[in-house]
């Protein structure tokens, strides 16, 4: 029973965790921080089963974080506020062509992280962009604007020196 009670407040811990850390992807992860993922999980290892190395300690701990990890996506998918608090929300980061600063700090996001992926989707200007939005799973979502719009600045701009 320690096994299952120590397995539950280390999913407690990974998963506080894993929110405070933020919404990067796998593959936007540097090598420094996959290698502290890496090691994150062996330290929770040694911390859920200590010196039992049973096959009945490992089962128990993995069938804890599984037991919880189905709990909380039901809650989510039963409740919407439980979606929000348990998985987070979408955070705009570009909006009509300018860049939101406050959003990137937020999520601890640079300039460079969203060109680059501006660019992996075919996307050259941020000009060209009505929308970009975080995506609760780390993914950037982007929605290029109409042929023939514009930004509101610009189309202000222009209206202002006709």
């Amino acid at each position: 029973m320690e096994v299952v009670l120590r397995a539950t407040a280390m999913f407690a811990v990974v998963y506080l965790l894993v929110r405070v850390l933020g919404k990067r992807e796998l593959g936007q992860m540097t090598p420094f921080e996959f290698i502290v993922m890496v090691v994150v999980g062996d330290l929770i290892q040694q911390g859920i089963t200590q010196n039992d190395f049973s096959l009945t300690g490992a089962t128990l701990a993995i069938s804890t974080f599984a037991f919880w990890g189905v709990v909380l996506s039901w809650a989510a998918y039963l409740s919407p506020k439980a979606e929000r608090l348990l998985e987070g929300e979408p955070r705009v980061l570009i909006q009509h062509g300018q860049l939101l600063e406050h959003s990137l700090r937020r999520d601890r996001l640079t300039r460079s992280e969203i060109e680059s992926e501006m660019r992996l989707a075919g996307i050259a200007s941020m000009g060209d962009v009505a929308w970009a939005v975080l995506e609760p799973n780390g993914k950037i979502s982007f929605i290029k604007q109409e042929e023939g719009a514009q930004e509101p600045s610009r189309q202000q701009n222009d209206q202002a020196a006709g």
